[in-house]
């Protein structure tokens, strides 16, 4: 019989786990925001987020599916004057008079982001990019509504589109709500909007990307897996992963 020391299945179950990346505050500045946004950061986690990244003053950034701009606003901030946001939205999302009311606010705040109004499936992805950012909003590949006009996309057709416009280096940022493990994707996406973790890992390493590490900031012990994000008992508290993956 082969006997193992316990050191030694500890260092095994370490290698088995994702590695964490160490969280410093991004050096950004969070005033003169609307406070619809300013609401949110106690629950998002921002500086820790930025600063973990490795985006970077002077870098080209895809923000994915940005909904009302929060990331893209931050991500102009960090990347400076010296750098470019292109935030991916679909037409749906900016025609609300609203909405395309804040985004021009946001737009007069942040001179270095512009707007791609298109759907992920259908977007012409800008190239020479140092990283794309998503934020809650990887699982909408998986996700097909036709009340918000929003067809069935191909993860893997998007993914390997995104890895052709990111340069040599170029990270990828995927930030989401942590799903039960197995099952049918789109099937768990439609019922409750979350995504096992594993699935995404998966997608990026099969699209040629190399998994980098792990950020725990945002990981709620107890969050239960088969709850609605929009449950307003979980609203803005849910569990959620943050993976960094890289392209060789």
């Amino acid at each position: 019989m082969i006997r193992v020391c316990a050191s030694a299945v500890a260092a095994m179950m370490l290698l088995a786990l994702p590695a964490m990346a160490a969280v410093r505050p991004a050096d950004v500045s969070l005033a003169g925001r609307p406070d619809t946004l300013v609401a949110q950061d106690a629950g998002r986690h921002p500086l820790e987020i930025l600063g973990a990244s490795g985006i970077k003053p002077g870098d080209r950034v895809l923000d994915v599916m940005a909904g009302a701009g929060y990331y893209s606003e931050l991500l102009g901030r960090l990347v400076g004057p010296g750098g470019k946001v292109f935030a991916l939205e679909q037409p749906r999302g900016l025609a609300d008079p609203k909405a395309k009311a804040a985004w021009d606010d946001l737009l007069a705040r942040t001179r270095n982001v512009t707007i791609i109004a298109a759907l992920p499936g259908e977007a012409a992805l800008p190239g020479d990019l140092d990283a794309a950012f998503f934020h809650l909003t990887y699982h909408d590949l998986y996700w097909t509504s036709e009340k918000y006009q929003f067809p069935r996309t191909d993860p893997a057709l998007f993914n390997a589109r995104l890895f052709r416009a990111l340069k040599k280096g170029g990270i990828v940022i995927v930030i989401d709500h942590v799903g039960r493990p197995g099952g049918d994707t789109r099937v768990q996406v439609d019922k409750v909007h979350r995504i096992d973790p594993a699935v995404v890992r998966a997608d990026f390493e099969k699209a040629g990307f190399v998994f980098v590490d792990a950020v725990d900031v945002l990981r709620v012990p107890g969050d239960n897996p088969d709850t609605l994000v929009f449950d307003p008992s979980v609203r803005g508290k849910t569990d959620r992963f943050y993976y960094r993956f890289r392209k060789p």
